[in-house]
């Protein structure tokens, strides 16, 4: 499939997801206004209301409550499906058990309110509670579905990476034409600041090219003849005519959204905590209701239908609490907002509840370890010159390229003027792609460059290639300068590890994280990188979709995986990981495909992501254990424990007090969240 085709089919999911968020919106908004107007009418404090009979006033509330039943609610009730067609249980389906229960008791109170008569049961109605379950569950799901929508927008993003048109070599003439209609084979031109339409392989020119939407590194590749181009790459400064060599889906852009697509697909979806417990806690209470019921049926007092009706019911009521739909969302939210004041913006709940869980980290370098721009690391000085000083080479070098754009020479004219050096204009200047430059300083002949431009221009380096391979295998890029011919010293240029990312990763390494390097930079860039932050684990010359395999890899070990990164090139395995982490400074199309972004490009935000998911899920424990405790000290009594001893029996209206109870105990433990002072932040 083309792009372009990819790109339509992706509008087209877009639209109907937004439409299905709408319509939650929808309901939400509905349900609320609803809700609130039944918790009111149930409290007597709509006016008017209270001077019409009760029945009256039960069936003006049951009407109102009908559309958040089976309208709003609707989506829950898929949880009694899965029951009756799957055996399985979640959180659907407690919170379609417990409201459909507080239902149809209280329709029970208001269209039948004789069938009480004889027991001891009180005609309360639950229509309030029940409205109110659906709507706070409802609102976590609101949440989530916008975060879902958003998921596509990497997708799209890289699908908006692709070259609109291009300019082919046809019969002598140039021609722009789609890029749709480029087939394998066709000439191509590139001219300097333009991006590469389509991947080929260059036959004539040659020139700088910008690769870091594949590698993540920042200094540009040097291109010549017979060398390979990638579509979506941004050629600099020279011009070239390339062979067309790959087309449609068979391109590295269709490939990287190939990827991501796959990801995002094969992903099972995380199992909530509340989902496991409800896993458990449904079979229990359902076995415990029917055998009060049957219990009550034979062995109790007349009018034994009734009651044994009751109880059962009673037991549901009180076994699935209003608490319940506040146990995660509260805390989830809290823990959110927390998170956003300090940087960390989780996309969903499901991040924040896994992120505990993760025992791998796998780190990016360009960007994410690195500030990913270079700087100059160290100047050689060398005798034959007539150089004296650092400084003089420093303002040869800086003045020779005062306005180039290439990474290199910004990082030399950045250290030169930070040096307080000033600096002159050069004269002559020219760009020798792939090479270096040649240009004019206070009468001086100055070339600047790789060895091959040495070469080309009869400078003698050989004498220096050890220094020059000792550099290189630091992981470093070494310029060299000559001066009226003579080779006067070597610049050298490398990424700097960003400040704090060694203590950084000894506080994940503290916490009991394995820690893994993956870069599509070359091997010694990487291990040099790799032993300044102390990690053993790396891989180097990884492309993109090899860092999803290699995060794949990692999961199949056992490992529960976190992946951090940056890049265009990190997004397939931002989706492929179990929880994807990007930074930020990085770009647009990281950041969608991450579920967790931290702004500023701040690697203590890892830290604090995980350390606040352990505190959050903490909390969503304990909001657990408070939402069901009360009742579960109740449903022994619900279902008429006492009677045989103290001819003691419930009815369904001591819930409300349980429920209130255990509401309030939720939301004070959950605003806990909100005092935690996280351990990664200084």
């Amino acid at each position: 499939m083309s792009i372009a085709n990819r790109l339509r089919l992706q509008e087209k999911k877009e639209y109907y997801e937004k439409k299905r968020t709408a319509r939650l919106l929808q309901k939400l908004i509905t349900g609320a206004v609803l809700g609130i107007i039944i918790m009111l009418a149930s409290m007597d404090l709509v006016p008017g209301l209270d001077l019409l009979p009760l029945q009256v006033r039960h069936i003006i509330i049951f009407i109102l409550a009908c559309p958040v039943q089976f309208w709003v609610g609707a989506q829950f009730y898929q949880g009694l499906v899965s029951v009756f067609k799957y055996r399985i249980a979640d959180m659907n389906t407690l919170i379609a058990i417990g409201t459909l229960s507080a239902f149809v008791y209280s329709m029970a109170v208001t269209f039948s309110p004789g069938i009480f008569e004889g027991t001891t049961a009180v005609a309360h109605i639950y229509y309030d509670t029940a409205a109110m379950i659906i709507i706070l569950v409802l609102l976590g799901r609101y949440f989530e579905s916008k975060a879902r929508s958003r998921a596509s927008n990497a997708i799209k993003k890289l699908l908006g990476l692709q070259v609109k048109r291009a300019t082919i070599i046809k019969d002598g003439e140039q021609v722009q034409i789609d890029i749709n209609e480029v087939k394998k084979n066709d000439m191509i031109l590139v001219r300097p600041g333009e991006k590469i339409p389509i991947d080929g392989m260059i036959i004539e020119g040659n020139s700088s090219v910008d690769e870091s939407m594949i590698s993540g590194e920042s200094i540009p590749v040097e291109k010549k003849a017979g060398d390979e181009v990638t579509g979506a790459t941004l050629n600099l400064n020279g011009s070239f005519k390339f062979r067309v060599t790959r087309t449609g889906s068979d391109t590295f852009l269709a490939q990287i959204i190939k990827m991501v697509e796959q990801a995002q697909a094969s992903k099972a979806p995380i199992q909530r905590l509340a989902d496991r417990v409800a896993g458990y806690f449904v079979p229990v209470v359902a076995g415990v209701a029917l055998i009060t019921f049957l219990l009550w049926f034979f062995l109790g007092p007349g009018p034994s239908l009734n009651n044994a009706l009751i109880r059962f019911v009673s037991v549901i009521i009180i076994a699935c609490p209003c608490a319940l739909g506040l146990a995660t969302p509260t805390a989830i939210m809290v823990g959110t907002g927390k998170g956003a004041e300090n940087g960390i913006f989780i996309r969903d709940a499901a991040s924040l509840e896994i992120a505990h869980r993760i025992t791998t980290i796998v780190f990016d370098k360009t960007g994410t370890l690195t500030i990913g721009k270079p700087e100059v690391r160290e100047i050689l000085i060398f005798k034959e010159a007539e150089i004296r000083s650092k400084k003089e080479i420093l303002y040869f070098a800086a003045s020779s390229e005062l306005h180039s754009e290439h990474p290199l020479g910004k990082a030399i004219v950045k250290n030169a003027e930070s040096s307080g050096i000033g600096l002159t204009e050069p004269a002559g200047f020219r760009t020798i792609p792939g090479m270096g430059i040649i240009s004019e300083v206070d009468g001086h002949r100055i070339i600047k460059g790789n060895k091959k431009l040495f070469d080309q221009e009869g400078i003698d380096s050989a004498g220096y290639a050890p220094i020059i391979e000792k550099i290189s295998k630091r992981g470093e890029t070494p310029v060299l300068l000559a001066i009226d011919g003579v080779l006067s010293g070597i610049i050298s240029l490398a990424d700097s590890l960003k400040k704090d990312a060694g203590n950084i990763i000894k506080e994940l390494k503290k916490i009991g994280l394995k820690i893994v390097l993956i870069t599509g930079d070359n091997k010694y860039t990487a291990d040099a990188i790799a032993r300044e932050a102390g990690i053993k684990r790396v891989y180097g010359e990884v492309l993109p979709g090899q860092k999803a395999l290699k995060i794949e890899q990692l999961q199949e070990e056992g490992e529960l995986v976190a992946m951090v990164g940056d890049g265009i090139n990190d997004a397939p395995a931002l989706v492929q990981s179990d929880m994807g982490i990007a930074l930020g400074t990085g770009t647009d199309i990281a950041i969608e495909a991450g579920k967790i972004t931290l702004t500023g490009g701040d690697l203590r935000g890892v830290v604090n992501a995980i350390d606040l998911s352990r505190k959050t899920v903490r909390i969503i424990r304990q909001n657990l254990f408070w939402a069901f405790f009360y009742n579960l000290l109740l449903i022994p009594v619900a279902a008429g424990a006492l009677y045989p001893f103290f001819g003691i029996q419930i009815s369904p209206v001591f819930a409300a007090g349980a429920m209130a109870l255990s509401s309030i105990s939720v939301v004070s433990n959950s605003l806990r969240l909100r005092k935690i002072r996280f351990a990664g932040i200084k």
